[in-house]
């Protein structure tokens, strides 16, 4: 028969559950992960900031006008001199100094190519006008405009382009 010392445990621990190894661990575990997801969360904050750093300097430079090319100009030498149309109190002359501007070497160098050419193109259309018609500023800009336009038709059938962006009086002399 069993006594009463048999019934009991052996093992004074042998009614409780058994310890286990890991549950030490638990709370390093749950740390390492809370480590982990912060840094995942840092570095996704890093990562979005940035790119949208990147796409505001980007969008600022895209805003931002963009400079053109140095202008290079052209002065057509000597200055023009032409008798003006109409002159009932005697000969009336027109001395004008002509500079084309450009941005464009290739475009400078065909200008310069063809400055005889634009000479004589000039002349012509110098010589067709009255004292009367080139007085007043209105006049002057008029000229200034048809004289630009026929330089650009003349590099247009020469090269293509029209070469000239613009044409500028340096001196405008009636007399």
């Amino acid at each position: 028969m069993a006594t009463a010392a048999d019934r009991t445990p052996r093992n004074p621990t042998a009614g409780k559950a058994p310890a286990s190894r890991d549950s030490g661990k638990l709370p390093l575990v749950i740390t390492l992960v809370a480590v982990l997801v912060a840094c995942a969360a840092g570095g996704g904050w890093y990562w979005s900031s940035r790119r949208a750093a990147v796409a505001e300097a980007a969008a600022a430079e895209a805003a931002k006008p963009k400079l053109p090319a140095p202008a290079q100009y052209l002065a057509l030498e000597p200055p023009f001199v032409v008798n003006l149309n109409g002159g009932l109190d005697g000969p009336q002359y027109l001395q004008v100094e002509i500079q084309l501007m450009t941005r464009d070497t290739t475009d400078l160098a065909n200008l310069e190519r063809h400055a005889p050419a634009i000479r004589a193109r000039l002349l012509m259309l110098l010589a067709q006008q009255t004292a009367a018609s080139i007085a007043d500023r209105a006049g002057k800009e008029a000229l200034q405009a048809e004289a630009l336009a026929e330089v650009r038709r003349l590099m247009t059938t020469e090269t293509g382009k029209p070469c000239a962006e613009s044409l500028l009086f340096t001196s405008f002399v009636t007399q």
